[in-house]
């Protein structure tokens, strides 16, 4: 039963007709992991916050840097040399005082993951390199966790939502994560602020989308867009039946 502040707080939700009450109710029954606290996870975090989910953890090994702030819109000025996930929790309490905020200041890696995922219902890939994309789609899948996966350089920005064992997963796409010294970065090829707040809500509005139960995921859908055009496309996907993540010859390789 929510009080008269939580009606007040969610009113524009609860009028909404694929959330209302119910839906409000769910949300504020959910738990997010959110995984990276940088351009990403900043807005997602903010959002969720004020979205009403219950339970938000945000994983991040970092402390507030100045170069930070042109995108990371969490932290502030005052937050420099601050645990990014402190500052944070922060402001997502500012903003929502009902929520409960977990957090987790360290590097996620092959040691922790799975501890850490497996009590949450929707997980945000927030983070900023490889290694730790396909470490997060490898543990997803295996603990069959849904997530949203999202990436941005320089102009461009893209997202897919990954619903283990009916969709195409992140493997299925690319496979395995190329070369370190092949494929550019944001800190070495730039990216600007404002893409990470365009990509960051749409990861929150498809962990939304998933824990009320409404609308169209990006699930088998690879969403890509050009802000210097403008232009944003849809890329059909399907599961690859021969990914090493979650196709058949890793089904049959579990049951031997």
């Amino acid at each position: 039963m929510m009080n008269d502040t939580q009606l007040e707080r969610y009113a524009r939700h609860i009028i909404l007709e694929y959330i209302g009450i119910e839906g409000q109710k769910k949300l504020l029954s959910s738990k997010v992991l959110i995984i990276g606290a940088g351009g990403l996870g900043s807005p997602v975090a903010l959002y969720l916050a004020a979205a009403g989910v219950g339970t938000i953890g945000i994983a991040d090994a970092d402390t507030v840097d100045l170069s930070n702030l042109q995108r990371q819109v969490i932290h502030t000025t005052n937050d420099i040399g601050i645990p990014k996930v402190i500052s944070a929790k922060q402001k997502m309490l500012a903003i929502n005082p009902d929520i409960k905020v977990i957090t987790y200041q360290t590097f996620v890696n092959k040691d922790n993951i799975m501890d850490m995922i497996k009590e949450y219902d929707f997980i945000i890939d927030g983070s900023d390199n490889f290694a730790t994309k396909f470490l997060i789609n490898d543990a997803c899948v295996l603990m069959k966790k849904p997530f949203s996966h999202g990436g941005i350089l320089k102009f461009m920005g893209q997202s897919m939502t990954i619903l283990p064992g009916k969709s195409a997963c992140y493997a299925c796409v690319f496979d395995s994560p190329p070369p370190p010294e092949s494929t550019p970065t944001c800190s070495n090829a730039g990216v600007l602020g404002t893409i990470a707040g365009m990509l960051g809500t749409i990861q929150a509005t498809e962990a939304v989308k998933y824990l009320v139960g409404c609308g169209e995921l990006l699930s088998n859908k690879l969403l890509i867009f050009d802000a210097l055009s403008m232009d944003f496309d849809k890329i059909d996907l399907k599961k690859n039946e021969e990914c090493r993540v979650c196709g058949k010859n890793r089904c049959k390789s579990k049951k031997e």
